[in-house]
């Protein structure tokens, strides 16, 4: 099938690339005409595993291309997918500016059926006013499909290529059956393609990530209770996710959630509530809860170092909201970060792929080094914010030697109590016993 992807960020890039593997004919179309010609000459402008082995290869075999040239890249496309931004506004509504801007490009310019795709995190009706869009500016017929994605940053591609389930809202059948022919080779195996109307369709996505964001939330809030009157975190955890009901993932306490998705979506879902005068009170309190999260290890620095942080020195392992991504939006890193430089402190930070975006984000607020035990010379005390795999079996000797105290903040959990104990080092994590 031909394909046209309007947008390449990391939902666009990957939905195009993936359906270029398995045949299709995809152009990528964005206005950056910079990022699209670093594309074409085949850098991928994103951190996304397994990613640039499907990009090359499709590129290589003619099957992907990348365009400025709206009219050009939609010409011949049977479905044209929408992934643009829904950035949250002032109010925490979604802003649909990007979708319905770029369907009233696309609506001057088709001249036969299209279907149209909300690739896009939308607010339920969405897919209503981008339908309305195009009928005040062709008579042309099409179909407006609303096609959530739930890919998990850092493995999209997997995600793509063996989605748990595909959710499809249309009430056409002439659009049904050109995305069940299309999505047909990713469900070989059984797993479930949901037709529904679009409305349940746009509300699915919202759903499905404010539940996995109040989760989360739940089992930070149990960690801080644990901390109070003496429990385990994780013996909690193995008891209660080993109810069916229930299940083990995403009960992995922390510093909160951040990312491009779970605090958009609670946040607009919950305000879409707001719009249809019903008081959502969960999303509230999750959104509440998660934002004191993200600087507990802040709030426990204050107390170790009774209140005063004026010059102190810290090594920050983990800048990107989640390991296996470049991604920063929302990272708990930078809440961490501006706390400490408000208190007074300095940071160091190490990253395996967030530094560059930070970088350009904050600039020098902190300093940045190349291996993880640079970052952690003359430091008080290292601080980790992200669980790459790389931070989980460190050198502990080779540590000792650089740290100027052997003090760990970790936001993460990485370590076993009894090793910490063993190596002697003052260890405190979140929701579980502290070693000191």
């Amino acid at each position: 099938m031909k394909i046209a992807v309007i947008g390449t960020g990391y939902v666009g890039l990957v939905t195009g690339t993936c359906l270029a593997e398995t045949g299709n004919k995809v152009i990528c179309v964005d206005i950056d005409a910079a990022k699209v010609q670093k594309m074409q000459e085949g850098q991928v402008p994103i951190y996304e595993p397994g990613l640039d082995v499907l990009f090359h290869r499709n590129i290589a075999q003619g099957r992907l291309t990348f365009t400025t040239d709206l009219a050009h890249g939609i010409k011949d496309a049977q479905i044209i997918f929408m992934a643009l931004p829904t950035p949250p506004g002032g109010d925490g509504a979604a802003d649909l500016s990007y979708i319905l801007g770029a369907a009233k490009d696309i609506s001057k310019l088709v001249t036969e059926y299209k279907v149209i795709v909300n690739k896009s995190t939308v607010p339920v009706g969405t897919a209503d006013k981008v339908q309305a869009v195009f009928k005040a500016h062709t008579n042309v017929e099409i179909d407006v499909v609303s096609n959530p994605e739930f890919l998990r940053e850092g493995v999209a591609v997997e995600d793509f290529m063996k989605p748990d389930r595909v959710v499809i809202g249309t009430r056409s059948e002439r659009a049904q059956k050109l995305m069940s022919e299309l999505y047909g080779p990713y469900v070989r195996q059984g797993n479930p393609v949901l037709f529904m109307d679009e409305r349940s369709s746009e509300l699915t996505k919202y759903a499905a990530n404010s539940f996995l964001a109040t989760k989360i939330t739940f089992m930070n809030e149990i960690a801080n209770l644990c901390e109070i009157v003496g429990a385990d975190v994780d013996a909690v955890r193995k008891g209660i996710g080993s109810d069916a009901r229930i299940g083990k993932r995403f009960l992995f306490p922390g510093i909160g959630y951040g990312g491009s998705c779970f605090p958009k979506d609670v946040q607009a879902l919950a305000k879409s509530a707001d719009e249809n005068n019903y008081d959502f009170q969960i999303l509230k309190a999750v959104m509440e809860v998660n934002e004191k999260q993200k600087t507990v290890l802040v709030d426990k620095l204050l107390k170790y170092y009774k209140g005063d942080l004026k010059g102190k020195h810290f090594a920050l392992w983990g800048l990107a909201f989640k390991p296996e991504t470049d991604d920063i939006r929302e990272a708990p890193a930078l809440y961490i970060i501006d706390e400490l430089v408000k208190h007074g402190a300095t940071v160091t930070a190490f990253d395996p792929e967030g530094m560059a975006n930070v970088k350009r984000l904050i600039g020098d607020k902190i300093s940045y080094v190349e291996d993880q035990y640079e970052a952690l010379h003359h430091a008080d005390a290292l601080l980790i914010a992200t669980e790459w795999s790389v931070f989980r079996n460190p050198d502990f000797e080779k540590m000792e030697e650089v740290l100027s105290n052997k003090v760990i903040f970790d936001g993460r959990n990485l370590y076993d109590l009894e090793k910490m104990i063993d190596l002697g080092y003052y260890y405190n994590s979140v929701g579980r016993k502290l070693i000191d």
